[in-house]
């Protein structure tokens, strides 16, 4: 990566599951536009230190911060910290999330439960915690929700993450309407199938196919595309953007 403009500089960013995948993505394309990164992990501490590394070596700013998302205490504190560690925060994404998929007849409550609690929970938390520091953002605040094309149009086998996903979409509307009058805006993107650790490893070959001909473009997503969307709803361009769902998804659903 390189540095591309200093649009977000001075500001501080908070990437939620950012260690991997799109998370890591994200936190690279708001660093390239300037802004110090703070990357989250649950479990991986490894990994989140690699990206900040990477960051690092090209010229950006970048931290890491391990908490669970579905701790609303630990969140508050955490965010609270990190606040007055540096300053502020001024761009929350919330990528954090798992995906747990089984037939609805057969999947528990415990499989139900932790979805919900990472994916949507998550999400509440920790918009929750940095609502006060965002009113305080030193341009304007942005909350950036990731979410999913299947929580638009339902999955066979994905009931509990679908419901999820379309859960942050109702989170997004309503908190964007609570902080607009403050300058706060919050959007989420809605990406399709993206190539991944998780999509590499576990996408076998014919499926990979079979989904290729529900993609109008005709290819599965890079997780830097992703990034990309991310870095322009946090910069001064979306300005006037507000309580909006982005589908980057190829054409899956239009």
């Amino acid at each position: 990566m390189s540095i591309v403009d200093q649009a977000l500089s001075n500001r501080v960013a908070l990437v939620t599951g950012g260690s991997r995948g799109i998370g890591r993505s994200i936190a690279r394309a708001l660093a390239r536009r300037g802004a110090k990164v703070i990357v989250n992990y649950t479990s991986r501490p490894e990994s989140a230190a690699a990206v900040v590394a990477e960051i690092i070596a090209a010229g950006g700013q970048a931290v890491s911060a391990g908490f669970d998302v579905s701790n609303s205490a630990g969140v508050t504190e955490a965010i609270k910290a990190l606040g007055k560690e540096h300053g502020g925060l001024d761009i929350l994404v919330n990528n954090a999330g798992v995906a747990i998929n089984g037939l609805l007849m057969r999947f528990s409550d415990e499989q139900w439960a932790k979805t919900m609690a990472i994916n949507l929970s998550g999400a509440f938390h920790c918009i929750r915690a940095a609502t006060p520091l965002l009113l305080r953002a030193k341009e304007a605040g942005r909350v950036i929700n990731i979410t999913s094309v299947v929580g638009e149009m339902g999955n066979g086998g994905q009931a509990a993450y679908a419901a999820s996903k379309a859960g942050m979409i109702g989170l997004t509307l309503a908190t964007a309407r609570e902080l607009a009058s403050r300058r706060v805006t919050v959007n989420a993107i809605a990406p399709g199938f993206i190539e991944t650790d998780m999509t590499a490893d576990h996408l076998p070959e014919d499926q990979r196919q079979k989904l290729l001909a529900d993609i109008p473009l005709g290819r599965i997503g890079g997780a830097d595309e992703i990034g990309d969307a991310a870095a322009f709803l946090a910069g001064p361009e979306a300005a006037y953007i507000t309580g909006q769902v982005l589908r980057v998804n190829g054409g899956m659903l239009m």
